[in-house]
Protein backbone atom coordinates (compact mmCIF):
# COMPACT_ATOMS: atom_id res chain seq x y z
CA UNK A 1 0.00 0.00 0.00
CA UNK A 2 1.14 3.53 -0.68
CA UNK A 3 2.57 5.36 2.32
CA UNK A 4 0.17 8.30 2.29
CA UNK A 5 -3.51 7.75 2.97
CA UNK A 6 -5.68 9.86 0.69
CA UNK A 7 -8.90 9.61 -1.27
CA UNK A 8 -7.16 7.94 -4.23
CA UNK A 9 -5.66 5.14 -2.11
CA UNK A 10 -8.93 4.64 -0.23
CA UNK A 11 -10.84 4.24 -3.48
CA UNK A 12 -8.16 1.93 -4.89
CA UNK A 13 -7.59 -0.42 -1.97
CA UNK A 14 -10.92 -0.35 -0.11
CA UNK A 15 -13.36 -1.04 -2.91
CA UNK A 16 -14.54 -4.18 -1.10
CA UNK A 17 -15.43 -5.01 2.48
CA UNK A 18 -12.63 -7.48 3.15
CA UNK A 19 -9.90 -4.94 2.48
CA UNK A 20 -11.70 -2.25 4.46
CA UNK A 21 -12.13 -4.59 7.43
CA UNK A 22 -8.46 -5.67 7.32
CA UNK A 23 -7.41 -2.03 7.28
CA UNK A 24 -9.56 -1.23 10.34
CA UNK A 25 -8.21 -4.30 12.15
CA UNK A 26 -4.64 -3.11 11.54
CA UNK A 27 -5.50 0.30 13.02
CA UNK A 28 -7.45 -0.90 16.05
CA UNK A 29 -5.40 -4.03 16.77
CA UNK A 30 -1.72 -3.34 16.03
CA UNK A 31 -0.71 -6.00 18.61
CA UNK A 32 -3.32 -8.58 17.66
CA UNK A 33 -7.08 -8.94 18.16
CA UNK A 34 -8.43 -7.41 21.36
CA UNK A 35 -11.56 -8.96 22.84
CA UNK A 36 -14.14 -6.19 23.51
CA UNK A 37 -15.81 -8.39 26.13
CA UNK A 38 -12.92 -9.23 28.48
CA UNK A 39 -10.09 -7.06 27.11
CA UNK A 40 -7.72 -9.95 26.43
CA UNK A 41 -5.16 -9.13 23.72
CA UNK A 42 -3.66 -11.52 21.19
CA UNK A 43 -5.50 -14.61 22.41
CA UNK A 44 -8.25 -14.89 19.80
CA UNK A 45 -8.54 -17.00 16.69
CA UNK A 46 -10.43 -16.41 13.48
CA UNK A 47 -13.50 -18.49 12.65
CA UNK A 48 -13.59 -19.51 9.00
CA UNK A 49 -16.53 -21.84 8.58
CA UNK A 50 -18.69 -21.73 5.46
CA UNK A 51 -21.62 -20.27 7.38
CA UNK A 52 -19.48 -17.90 9.44
CA UNK A 53 -19.72 -14.23 8.66
CA UNK A 54 -16.45 -12.60 7.50
CA UNK A 55 -14.10 -11.17 10.09
CA UNK A 56 -15.47 -13.16 13.04
CA UNK A 57 -13.08 -13.98 15.89
CA UNK A 58 -13.48 -16.01 19.07
CA UNK A 59 -11.74 -15.09 22.30
CA UNK A 60 -9.62 -17.83 23.86
CA UNK A 61 -10.33 -16.47 27.33
CA UNK A 62 -14.05 -15.69 27.65
CA UNK A 63 -14.97 -17.80 24.59
CA UNK A 64 -17.19 -15.05 23.16
CA UNK A 65 -17.27 -14.15 19.44
CA UNK A 66 -16.57 -10.65 18.18
CA UNK A 67 -15.57 -8.62 15.14
CA UNK A 68 -13.53 -5.45 14.77
CA UNK A 69 -16.68 -3.33 14.76
CA UNK A 70 -18.04 -4.56 18.12
CA UNK A 71 -17.94 -1.77 20.70
CA UNK A 72 -17.40 0.95 18.11
CA UNK A 73 -19.61 3.42 16.26
CA UNK A 74 -19.67 0.93 13.36
CA UNK A 75 -21.48 -1.70 15.42
CA UNK A 76 -24.75 -2.97 13.89
CA UNK A 77 -24.42 -0.55 10.98
CA UNK A 78 -25.83 -1.76 7.66
CA UNK A 79 -23.68 0.75 5.76
CA UNK A 80 -20.61 -0.91 4.17
CA UNK A 81 -17.40 -0.34 6.09
CA UNK A 82 -15.70 0.93 2.95
CA UNK A 83 -18.20 3.81 2.82
CA UNK A 84 -17.55 4.57 6.48
CA UNK A 85 -13.83 4.91 5.77
CA UNK A 86 -14.50 7.24 2.86
CA UNK A 87 -16.83 9.36 5.01
CA UNK A 88 -14.14 9.62 7.70
CA UNK A 89 -11.57 10.82 5.21
CA UNK A 90 -13.93 13.32 3.59
CA UNK A 91 -14.79 14.93 6.93
CA UNK A 92 -11.19 14.95 8.15
CA UNK A 93 -9.65 16.24 4.92
CA UNK A 94 -12.16 18.99 4.15
CA UNK A 95 -10.93 22.16 5.83
CA UNK A 96 -14.44 23.53 6.29
CA UNK A 97 -16.27 20.24 6.71
CA UNK A 98 -18.69 18.45 4.45
CA UNK A 99 -22.47 18.58 4.54
CA UNK A 100 -24.68 15.53 4.90
CA UNK A 101 -26.19 16.28 1.49
CA UNK A 102 -22.74 16.10 -0.07
CA UNK A 103 -22.01 12.79 1.67
CA UNK A 104 -25.42 11.54 0.55
CA UNK A 105 -24.57 12.29 -3.08
CA UNK A 106 -20.98 11.02 -3.02
CA UNK A 107 -21.49 7.81 -1.03
CA UNK A 108 -24.87 6.86 -2.50
CA UNK A 109 -26.59 6.51 0.87
CA UNK A 110 -29.81 8.14 2.02
CA UNK A 111 -29.66 11.66 3.43
CA UNK A 112 -30.83 10.38 6.82
CA UNK A 113 -28.00 7.83 6.87
CA UNK A 114 -25.43 10.42 5.77
CA UNK A 115 -26.59 12.86 8.47
CA UNK A 116 -26.32 10.25 11.22
CA UNK A 117 -22.98 8.97 9.90
CA UNK A 118 -21.57 12.49 10.14
CA UNK A 119 -22.82 12.89 13.70
CA UNK A 120 -21.33 9.57 14.76
CA UNK A 121 -18.00 10.60 13.24
CA UNK A 122 -18.16 13.94 15.08
CA UNK A 123 -18.86 12.02 18.29
CA UNK A 124 -15.56 10.15 17.92
CA UNK A 125 -13.82 13.48 17.30
CA UNK A 126 -14.90 14.80 20.70
CA UNK A 127 -11.94 15.57 22.89
CA UNK A 128 -11.33 13.79 26.15
CA UNK A 129 -10.80 15.94 29.26
CA UNK A 130 -7.37 17.54 29.14
CA UNK A 131 -4.71 15.49 30.92
CA UNK A 132 -3.04 18.76 31.92
CA UNK A 133 -4.21 22.35 32.00
CA UNK A 134 -3.38 24.80 29.24
CA UNK A 135 -0.34 26.94 29.98
CA UNK A 136 1.53 29.87 28.47
CA UNK A 137 -0.48 32.50 26.61
CA UNK A 138 -4.20 31.71 26.56
CA UNK A 139 -6.80 33.56 24.50
CA UNK A 140 -10.45 33.38 25.59
CA UNK A 141 -13.38 34.84 23.73
CA UNK A 142 -17.03 34.21 22.96
CA UNK A 143 -18.96 34.34 19.72
CA UNK A 144 -22.60 33.93 18.77
CA UNK A 145 -23.69 31.43 16.14
CA UNK A 146 -26.81 32.28 14.16
CA UNK A 147 -28.05 34.26 11.19
CA UNK A 148 -28.40 38.00 11.00
CA UNK A 149 -31.62 39.49 12.28
CA UNK A 150 -33.89 40.59 9.46
CA UNK A 151 -35.75 43.38 11.26
CA UNK A 152 -34.10 46.52 9.94
CA UNK A 153 -37.13 48.82 10.28
CA UNK A 154 -38.60 50.07 13.59
CA UNK A 155 -41.26 47.85 15.08
CA UNK A 156 -44.80 48.83 14.10
CA UNK A 157 -46.77 50.23 17.03
CA UNK A 158 -50.53 49.84 17.09
CA UNK A 159 -52.71 52.55 18.68
CA UNK A 160 -53.11 52.04 22.40
CA UNK A 161 -50.13 49.68 22.72
CA UNK A 162 -46.77 50.34 24.32
CA UNK A 163 -43.73 50.37 22.06
CA UNK A 164 -42.28 46.90 21.58
CA UNK A 165 -38.91 46.21 23.15
CA UNK A 166 -36.04 45.90 20.74
CA UNK A 167 -34.36 42.56 20.96
CA UNK A 168 -30.67 42.22 21.68
CA UNK A 169 -28.56 41.65 18.55
CA UNK A 170 -27.60 38.28 20.11
CA UNK A 171 -31.17 37.21 20.92
CA UNK A 172 -31.93 33.78 19.49
CA UNK A 173 -28.27 33.04 18.77
CA UNK A 174 -26.19 30.31 20.38
CA UNK A 175 -23.23 31.48 22.53
CA UNK A 176 -19.94 29.64 22.05
CA UNK A 177 -16.94 30.16 24.34
CA UNK A 178 -13.50 28.98 23.22
CA UNK A 179 -10.24 28.68 25.13
CA UNK A 180 -7.19 28.66 22.88
CA UNK A 181 -3.56 28.12 23.79
CA UNK A 182 -1.50 30.23 21.45
CA UNK A 183 0.24 27.94 18.93
CA UNK A 184 -1.53 25.04 20.61
CA UNK A 185 -4.94 23.52 21.21
CA UNK A 186 -8.44 24.93 21.41
CA UNK A 187 -11.54 23.72 23.21
CA UNK A 188 -14.98 25.17 22.60
CA UNK A 189 -18.20 24.88 24.52
CA UNK A 190 -21.78 25.85 23.81
CA UNK A 191 -23.31 27.68 26.77
CA UNK A 192 -26.94 28.65 27.33
CA UNK A 193 -25.71 32.05 28.56
CA UNK A 194 -22.29 33.64 28.91
CA UNK A 195 -22.13 34.53 32.59
CA UNK A 196 -19.42 34.66 35.22
CA UNK A 197 -21.00 31.64 36.95
CA UNK A 198 -20.82 29.59 33.73
CA UNK A 199 -17.35 30.73 32.72
CA UNK A 200 -15.47 30.36 35.98
CA UNK A 201 -15.68 26.53 36.24
CA UNK A 202 -14.60 26.21 32.60
CA UNK A 203 -11.55 28.42 33.18
CA UNK A 204 -10.59 26.69 36.44
CA UNK A 205 -10.81 23.27 34.80
CA UNK A 206 -8.84 24.09 31.64
CA UNK A 207 -6.39 26.93 32.40
CA UNK A 208 -3.32 26.73 34.66
CA UNK A 209 -3.06 29.33 37.41
CA UNK A 210 0.20 30.75 36.05
CA UNK A 211 -1.15 31.18 32.49
CA UNK A 212 -1.26 34.62 30.88
CA UNK A 213 -4.82 35.16 29.68
CA UNK A 214 -5.80 37.62 26.97
CA UNK A 215 -9.34 38.73 26.18
CA UNK A 216 -11.22 41.70 24.81
CA UNK A 217 -12.87 44.24 27.13
CA UNK A 218 -15.85 42.01 27.95
CA UNK A 219 -16.84 42.57 31.58
CA UNK A 220 -18.12 38.99 31.84
CA UNK A 221 -14.76 37.53 30.87
CA UNK A 222 -12.94 39.84 33.26
CA UNK A 223 -15.14 38.75 36.14
CA UNK A 224 -14.22 35.10 35.63
CA UNK A 225 -10.45 35.68 35.50
CA UNK A 226 -9.69 37.41 38.79
CA UNK A 227 -7.13 34.81 39.86
CA UNK A 228 -5.09 34.92 36.63
CA UNK A 229 -2.71 37.32 34.96
CA UNK A 230 -4.97 39.09 32.52
CA UNK A 231 -4.51 41.60 29.71
CA UNK A 232 -7.17 43.04 27.43
CA UNK A 233 -7.35 44.67 24.02
CA UNK A 234 -9.95 47.32 23.33
CA UNK A 235 -11.63 46.48 20.03
CA UNK A 236 -14.05 49.39 20.40
CA UNK A 237 -11.08 51.76 20.22
CA UNK A 238 -9.82 49.80 17.19
CA UNK A 239 -6.98 48.33 19.20
CA UNK A 240 -6.16 44.80 18.07
CA UNK A 241 -2.46 44.29 18.89
CA UNK A 242 -0.04 45.89 21.28
CA UNK A 243 3.28 44.87 22.82
CA UNK A 244 4.22 45.11 26.47
CA UNK A 245 7.61 43.86 27.68
CA UNK A 246 8.04 41.88 24.47
CA UNK A 247 4.69 40.09 24.85
CA UNK A 248 2.13 40.35 22.05
CA UNK A 249 -1.23 41.17 23.61
CA UNK A 250 -3.90 40.20 21.13
CA UNK A 251 -6.86 37.89 20.56
CA UNK A 252 -6.19 37.52 16.83
CA UNK A 253 -5.59 33.75 17.05
CA UNK A 254 -8.98 32.99 18.53
CA UNK A 255 -10.66 35.53 16.24
CA UNK A 256 -9.14 33.63 13.31
CA UNK A 257 -10.53 30.39 14.71
CA UNK A 258 -13.99 31.94 14.99
CA UNK A 259 -13.74 33.21 11.42
CA UNK A 260 -13.11 29.69 10.15
CA UNK A 261 -15.86 28.26 12.36
CA UNK A 262 -18.46 30.70 11.05
CA UNK A 263 -17.43 30.16 7.44
CA UNK A 264 -17.89 26.44 7.97
CA UNK A 265 -21.38 26.91 9.38
CA UNK A 266 -22.52 29.61 6.97
CA UNK A 267 -20.90 28.23 3.84
CA UNK A 268 -21.17 24.45 4.29
CA UNK A 269 -23.78 23.54 6.89
CA UNK A 270 -25.96 26.68 6.55
CA UNK A 271 -28.07 25.76 9.57
CA UNK A 272 -27.01 24.12 12.83
CA UNK A 273 -29.57 23.29 15.52
CA UNK A 274 -28.65 24.37 19.04
CA UNK A 275 -29.20 20.83 20.30
CA UNK A 276 -26.49 19.57 17.90
CA UNK A 277 -24.06 22.48 18.08
CA UNK A 278 -21.73 20.64 20.50
CA UNK A 279 -21.21 17.95 17.83
CA UNK A 280 -20.07 20.50 15.25
CA UNK A 281 -17.80 22.18 17.79
CA UNK A 282 -16.11 18.81 18.37
CA UNK A 283 -15.47 18.55 14.63
CA UNK A 284 -14.11 22.11 14.33
CA UNK A 285 -11.86 21.71 17.40
CA UNK A 286 -10.52 18.36 16.18
CA UNK A 287 -9.52 19.71 12.78
CA UNK A 288 -7.96 22.83 14.30
CA UNK A 289 -5.96 20.86 16.87
CA UNK A 290 -4.65 18.52 14.16
CA UNK A 291 -4.09 21.29 11.61
CA UNK A 292 -0.37 20.51 11.32
CA UNK A 293 -1.05 16.87 10.42
CA UNK A 294 -1.50 15.56 6.90
CA UNK A 295 -5.02 14.67 5.85
CA UNK A 296 -4.31 10.95 5.98
CA UNK A 297 -2.75 11.16 9.45
CA UNK A 298 -5.73 13.17 10.68
CA UNK A 299 -8.05 10.45 9.37
CA UNK A 300 -6.07 7.77 11.18
CA UNK A 301 -6.24 9.77 14.41
CA UNK A 302 -10.03 9.89 14.14
CA UNK A 303 -10.32 6.19 13.29
CA UNK A 304 -8.22 5.20 16.30
CA UNK A 305 -10.75 6.87 18.61
CA UNK A 306 -13.75 4.85 17.40
CA UNK A 307 -13.43 2.19 20.09
CA UNK A 308 -15.58 2.34 23.21
CA UNK A 309 -18.00 4.82 21.67
CA UNK A 310 -21.55 4.11 20.65
CA UNK A 311 -24.16 6.64 19.59
CA UNK A 312 -27.80 5.83 18.96
CA UNK A 313 -30.06 8.14 17.00
CA UNK A 314 -32.30 8.75 19.99
CA UNK A 315 -29.28 9.85 22.04
CA UNK A 316 -27.65 12.08 19.42
CA UNK A 317 -28.83 15.30 21.09
CA UNK A 318 -27.81 14.41 24.62
CA UNK A 319 -24.29 12.90 24.48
Amino acid sequence: MENELNLATLAKYFSDEDKAREFLEAIRWPDGPVCPHCGLTGNAYKLQGKSTRPGLYKCGGCRKPFTVTVGTIFADSHIPLSKWLLAYHLLCASKKGMSAHQLHRMLKVTYRSAWFMAHRIRYTMSQEPLSSKLTGVIEIDETYVGGKRRESMPYAQKPGQRPKDRLSPFAGKAPVVSVLQRNGRVQSQHMPRVTVENLRPMVEQMVAEDAHIMTDTSSVLSGALKNHKHDRVNHRAKEYVRYEDGVCISTNSIEGYFATLKREINGVYHHVGKQHLHRYLSEFDFRYNSRKEKDGDRTLMALKSTGGKRLMLRDSKAN
